[in-house]
């Protein structure tokens, strides 16, 4: 088993943006690791507080991950954090190393884990 980091961020919080973008997110880190939808065990998303309009979950069953456990959680606050902010972390069945994983981070959340972002 291996996991998957991602986030990314959204224009405002209206469910289309919210649900747009956490499908983009989810669909680039399938793609760029390679990942069978099948393959996927679980994913745990979380939303900062300013995010109320729709469970980012709902995204991953409008792409077909439809047998995963999906939870959705409030992303803890902290003092000038980035805001709009929705993450993910993907369990995958697989023999991938950690060190090959290939972490998708969008639009303003690019800054969150520069170390972890690798030219594709």
């Amino acid at each position: 088993m291996f996991s998957i980091r991602g986030a990314t961020t959204v224009e405002k919080d209206e469910k289309k943006y919210i649900l747009e973008e956490t499908e983009l997110l989810l669909k680039e880190m399938i793609l760029k690791n390679e990942v069978e939808i099948e393959d996927i065990v679980s994913i745990i998303f979380t939303a900062t507080k300013d995010l109320k309009s729709a469970y980012p979950a709902e995204a991953a069953r409008n792409i077909g991950i439809k047998y995963a456990g999906l939870l959705c959680f409030q992303e803890m606050y902290v003092e000038n954090s980035l805001d709009r902010c929705i993450r993910v972390l993907m369990y995958v069945n697989g023999n991938k190393k950690q060190y090959d994983v290939k972490h998708i981070f969008l639009k303003r959340a690019t800054i969150l884990r520069p170390d972890l972002l690798k030219e594709f």
